[in-house]
């Protein structure tokens, strides 16, 4: 059932691990408070209740987001775009890595299991972003799409809120790019073919494991790797520009998997790649320890040091520049092994310019012509 929402009203948070059971299927270990919260709770058996009791699993909670603007801007040098859309805050996949977790503090709650169960949706998403489009200063450049949740989690499947985005982007003609974890891209190829061939979309698939144990544990509601790599090969054969995404590139992790992700998404009709070293800002480098803690205790302190190696010794360095792909001696190895890699495979070699050109404002929704008046 839907809540209205955007901000929660200020309350407290369990600073304690999960039972397994109740967090089957999620990503975190843990629901930390959020870093605005200013109590903190510990959830303790007295001895008299709940022994017997089986936990609750958690659920997904949907809670509508009133936002006003549909477009976020950014200025960050080392981002290929200025504005990206996000229908969706908070992600059911439940990726243990995310960047994007820290923002649920913003709305008083949990970068952890929060982040997961609690998804904000942006039912107005499709007529805000026509308001926007129809501005008389507004100049088009690609908006991005999947830049801090995912367009294509599994709400969208009911919701419909990035396809009905992307039926007003094809009536403007205007150009998009997205990046998903999930074959659920595929359901809207009938738009996203028709804007290809005038050159107004690419997707790309982020994949960044083979391993179907590692990505259930890591990505646990995302797409198999396989599924994943058929959503290339479809996206290739309705004539839509595919690529790949090998992020986060985890040193110790699945770094050693990088040429085999980039040569199973090549033989799948990806003609573009990307990486991105992992990144692991506020709450995430304790989320992400914990993880490590559970799921590979026998590396996560191997794992760590790699990392730090890459962070001038820190677990994450935010500066631009090298906050994509690191520093050191194992971050310029690893760049140096996709580039090998990119340029065996033939990634790259052709660039996918999406046209900014034929952007223009139809007629509104009653079929008036705006201009005669």
């Amino acid at each position: 059932m839907d809540q209205a929402a955007h901000r929660l009203p200020e309350q407290s948070r369990e600073n304690a691990f999960v039972h397994p059971d109740a967090r089957r299927g999620r990503g975190t270990v843990t629901n930390r408070a959020g870093r605005y919260e200013r109590q903190r709770l510990t959830k303790a058996d007295d001895g008299w209740d709940g022994l017997d009791k089986e936990p609750e699993v958690l659920r997904t909670q949907v809670l509508r987001d009133s936002t006003r603007g549909i477009l976020a801007r950014n200025q960050s040098p080392d981002i290929p775009f200025d504005r990206s859309i996000n229908p969706y805050r908070g992600c059911e996949h439940g990726c243990v890595y995310c960047f994007a977790r820290p923002t649920h503090a913003f709305l008083g709650l949990s970068a952890g299991l929060d982040f997961e169960t609690k998804i904000f949706v942006k039912p107005d998403a499709a007529d805000l972003l026509e308001t926007e489009l129809r501005k008389p200063g507004y100049r088009p450049q690609v908006i991005a799409m999947g830049t801090n949740t995912d367009p294509y989690q599994p709400l969208e499947k009911e919701r419909k809120i990035t396809r009905s985005i992307l039926e007003v982007l094809a009536r403007f003609q205007h150009p998009v790019s997205i990046v998903t974890k999930s074959i659920l891209v595929t359901r809207d190829l009938d738009i996203l073919a028709p804007m290809a061939a005038q050159g107004l979309v690419k997707v790309s698939l982020s994949i960044t494991t083979l391993d179907h144990r590692l990505a259930r544990s890591m990505e646990p509601r995302a797409s198999t790797p396989g599924r994943r790599l058929e959503a290339i090969r479809q996206l290739k054969a309705a004539g839509i520009p595919a690529g790949v995404m090998f992020a986060p590139a985890i040193p110790g992790l699945n770094d050693q998997e990088m040429e085999a992700v980039l040569e199973a998404s090549s033989d799948a009709g990806a003609s573009e790649a990307g990486y991105v070293a992992l990144r692991l800002p506020l709450e995430v480098k304790d989320l992400f320890q914990e993880w490590l803690a559970e799921n590979t205790p026998h590396r996560a302190g191997r794992i760590m040091a790699l990392i730090r190696s890459m962070n001038d010794g820190r677990d994450y360095h935010p500066a631009w520049g090298s906050r994509q792909v690191g520093r050191g001696a194992y971050a310029d190895a690893l760049s140096k092994r996709f580039s090998l890699a990119a340029r065996r495979l033939r990634l790259n070699a052709n660039s996918h310019a999406l046209s900014t050109t034929k952007f223009r404002v139809p007629t509104d929704k009653r079929g008036c012509q705006l201009t005669l008046f």
